[in-house]
């Protein structure tokens, strides 16, 4: 049922230093879940542990029915090919935010007209057996496409996304995502991007995006949302 009023977002914490640290500790035991051939003994040993740490960081839970936080430092309107730390700007994202554990081993460049995006995928994001699950390329590329619209001076939500995959991308292998604006149309904005592995294109994408003013996306990101 839609809402009649704007979401309210519970109050969450600035992305500090801890807790980027918190997060990679998280991910190195995302990655020890998925690889280990510990003991069962130890499997045991290590759930209780765990879960002693998640009972004392729950107690530390946000209210509710907080008022909306401002989640995201972004300060000033962003400007057409500003080499902007969308990884900084939004810490809790879940495709790059250094403070979320689940976040894609992602990392972006500037390099206009292009976004560039490098990755190593590891045992977490695997689908088939030594490959790369194809949702998590088609998340990566929504990123490094809207980081294309962003130097384009057009950045706003996706449209649709088409993937195209032409050859297994595997895990444990460097990764690189182009990304580039084909053309803007009114208040749509057309992307094209491809990955490369080891001198192959593995993957296609086409975008389309919807555009929104960068003023207003700096606005949105500082009240973390709303309707």
């Amino acid at each position: 049922m839609a809402s009649d009023g704007p979401v309210s977002i519970p109050v969450r914490p600035t992305g500090s230093a801890e807790r980027q640290a918190l997060a990679e500790a998280v991910r190195r035991l995302m990655a020890a879940t998925v690889t280990s051939l510990a003991p069962s003994e130890l499997l045991a040993d290590a759930t209780a542990t765990l879960s002693s740490v998640a009972d004392r960081l729950e107690r530390h839970f946000p209210e509710r029915d907080g008022v909306v936080a401002d989640r995201y430092g972004v300060d000033g309107d962003l400007q057409a090919g500003q080499a902007l730390d969308m990884a900084g700007v939004m810490p809790f994202d879940v495709m790059i935010g250094r403070c979320n554990p689940v976040a894609l081993p992602l990392t972006l460049e500037f390099e206009p007209p292009k976004a560039i995006g490098h990755a190593t995928f590891t045992a977490p994001y695997e689908g088939a057996p030594g490959c790369v699950h194809g949702a998590v390329l088609a998340g990566a590329f929504d990123l490094v496409l809207t980081a294309a619209n962003v130097i384009a001076g057009a950045a706003g939500p996706t449209v649709t996304l088409s993937i195209r995959y032409l050859h297994p991308t595997v895990i444990e292998r460097p990764t690189r995502f182009e990304g580039w604006v084909t053309s803007i149309e009114g208040r749509r904005i057309h992307s094209r991007g491809q990955l490369v592995q080891g001198g192959v294109v593995t993957v296609e994408a086409v975008g389309e995006f919807a555009s929104m003013d960068l003023s207003g996306l700096a606005t949105m990101h500082r009240r973390g949302g709303g309707r």
